[in-house]
C-alpha cells in the first residue's frame, strides 16, 4: 500500500513516536508499505521551524540535515508538488482553510494515496485516511 505522512506524523516518527497509534506505527514499519512525505510539508516545517514554532530534536544538523537523514532513514519518499495537485484543489471544499494540509489532500486524491493522519478536520474530506 501507498500511504502519504500527514507533517505532524512525520514528525512524531522523528521525535515522538508514542504520539503515534498502534495502527500508524504498524504501518509505517510495514516495510511492503511505501510511505510518502509531501515536499508542502517539508515547507511547513521549515517556515514552522524559522520562527520558532518547531525545534528539532538533534541540534547539531540544520533543517536540510535532519529532514533529508529522516527521509533516507524511514525511507520515505519525497513527493513533490506538481501543477496537476495544484489544480485539483479547484474540486477541493474548504472544510479546511489550512493550505498545507489543503495541498496534502489534492496529492493523496491525485496520487490514490491513503493519508496518515489525527487531523479531524482532513477526516471531513472524501479521501481514505487513516490513523
Amino acid at each position: 500500500m501507498k500511504y502519504l505522512l500527514d507533517t505532524h506524523v512525520f514528525l512524531w516518527i522523528c521525535a515522538e513516536p508514542s504520539k503515534l497509534s498502534k495502527t500508524s506505527i504498524k504501518l509505517i514499519e510495514d516495510n511492503q508499505n511505501e510511505l510518502f512525505l509531501s515536499s508542502a510539508s517539508i515547507w511547513e516545517i521549515e517556515i514552522k521551524h524559522s520562527i520558532g514554532k518547531l525545534e528539532i530534536l538533534d541540534k547539531n544538523l540544520s533543517l536540510k540535515k535532519f529532514v533529508n537523514k529522516s527521509l533516507k532513514t524511514l525511507d520515505i519518499i519525497e513527493l513533490p508538488i506538481e501543477n496537476k495537485h495544484i489544480f485539483k484543489l479547484e474540486d477541493i471544499p474548504y472544510f479546511h482553510k489550512d493550505p498545507f494540509d489543503r495541498i496534502l489532500i489534492a496529492q493523496a486524491i491525485s496520487e490514490n494515496l491513503i493519508l496518515i493522519t489525527d487531523d479531524k478536520y482532513i477526516k471531513k474530506y472524501k479521501i481514505k485516511t487513516i490513523w
